[in-house]
């Protein structure tokens, strides 16, 4: 039975997540709101809830860096130049500009986390959108909707599939193996349905591309050490955690972010305080606040219920479960973070097969390195893809969604919850029936 501090945690959530859909009140403002009634009601403690701000400080500094660097180099006119190449290169065609965001987004998101990628892409849509002629908030949409799919083509291109990956000792070449197809046909799925999703982008025709506006590079000198700067990054995103002394994503985007900033400061390109102002403050609020409102739905067990009735529901039936666990984590990962909502779910999840006798009490222990059995495995391959692809399906389903969110707010417009839900729901329905018969035909059919 679920005590009154339960009762208040998961209330709370649902107004935050029914404040956010009706659009009464800023977004930030709601999850902020809620955050705060956690602690009015002693639900959660202010230094509690602090710890679970400082719980997920990587995502934080990640996410603040690469705002910084990109704001930095805004001066050089460098995303307006790209994204005038890229119309050309399209032809002034919007079908193939959508299928050029998604060969740009999708081999880059395979290698680093999809937030990150759409924080260093997505200011390349606006311009492209304005030159072509159409509404930038569905192709920034669509970027969101390829870097949350194609995070699934490798074990680290999402943090949701590193955690699970993690957690049952899987090796980058035996997730490349088994689960990166199933990771291509839900890019696959995106494409086959763009000419009906975004028809009107699609049948889209620049007729004269001679008006096209042709911006200049400014600060050209200032613009290469900004790459180098960039590479660097870039390279130790991917690297850095191998190191004799490992360096996290985190840290990386911050250093990048303070060579940037004395970069423009001593360039006078820009000053500090500008590019510190301009900063999206309100999405990293947002991020706050909604992982206070996680934090105590896992202390109060809201989460740890959900779980324990599902393990009473599937008993030892995989099949049941692996397909069940699709949709379930799926459609609760619409409306909650994926990465708290696995980081939760993973230690449910084994003790739950243990409980039914299908794995050995050792898979427990936090040092565990051995291998689970495989007939338990497809339980976890299921919940990676539900939590990744069920990102999908609303506005506050991914990281990458709210920063999506925050660049379109930040270049004039909002992209609403009811807008996002209108081209999610369908992807993510998609995408998790073709998981599901990826995975029944891969590795639940013997």
């Amino acid at each position: 039975m679920l005590t009154w501090q339960a009762i208040v945690s998961l209330a709370t959530f649902i107004s935050v997540i029914f404040l956010l859909i009706t659009e009464w009140i800023h977004f930030v403002v709601a999850a902020f709101l809620g955050a705060l009634l956690l602690i009015i009601t002693n639900v959660i403690t202010m230094p509690e809830a602090i710890g679970y701000i400082g719980k997920s400080h990587g995502t934080l500094g990640l996410f603040f860096g690469v705002m910084v660097m990109v704001r930095a180099f805004e001066p050089t006119k460098v995303f307006e130049y790209l994204a005038t190449q890229m119309v050309i290169l399209a032809k002034g065609r919007g079908d193939r500009l959508l299928l050029g965001i998604v060969a740009i987004t999708t081999p880059i998101c395979a290698v680093l986390p999809n937030a990150t990628t759409v924080m260093l892409l997505a200011p390349l849509i606006p311009p492209m959108a304005q030159e072509i002629g159409v509404d930038f908030v569905p192709l920034l949409i669509l970027m969101v909707f390829v870097a949350n799919s194609s995070g699934l083509l490798t074990i680290v291109g999402d943090p949701a599939t590193y955690i699970v990956g993690d957690a049952i000792n899987m090796s980058f070449v035996d997730y490349l193996m088994k689960l990166s197809l199933g990771g291509a046909i839900a890019v696959g799925v995106i494409v086959a349905i763009l000419p009906f999703l975004f028809r009107k982008i699609w049948n889209k025709k620049l007729e004269n591309l001679e008006r096209l506006p042709h911006p200049k590079i400014n600060h050209p000198r200032t613009l290469i050490i900004g790459a180098i700067i960039t590479a660097f990054v870039l390279t130790f995103f991917v690297i850095g955690e191998t190191l004799p002394v490992p360096v996290s994503p985190a840290t990386v985007a911050l250093l990048g972010a303070a060579l940037a900033l004395m970069l423009a400061h001593h360039s006078k390109m820009d000053t500090v305080p500008h590019i510190l102002r301009d900063v999206d403050w309100s999405t990293l609020i947002f991020f706050m606040c909604i992982f206070v409102l996680i934090g105590s739905l896992e202390k109060t067990g809201v989460i740890a219920s959900m779980s324990g009735v599902l393990a009473i529901v599937l008993g030892k039936n995989i099949a049941l479960g692996s397909i069940s666990l699709i949709f379930f984590v799926g459609l609760i990962s619409s409306v909650v973070p994926n990465i708290p909502l696995v980081v939760a779910m993973v230690p449910l999840l084994k003790q739950y097969v243990v409980n039914v006798g299908l794995a050995s009490p050792e898979v427990l222990a936090t040092d565990f390195a051995g291998q689970f059995p495989s007939v338990v495995l497809p339980l976890f391959y299921a919940m990676m893809y539900g939590a990744t692809l069920g990102g999908n399906g609303t506005l506050v389903g991914a990281s990458s969604n709210i920063v999506a969110a925050g660049v379109a707010e930040q270049h004039g417009k909002r992209i609403s919850f009811k807008v996002f839900l209108r081209y999610g729901i369908p992807v993510m329905i998609l995408q998790l029936i073709a998981a599901t018969i990826y995975v029944t035909l891969r590795f639940l059919i013997v």
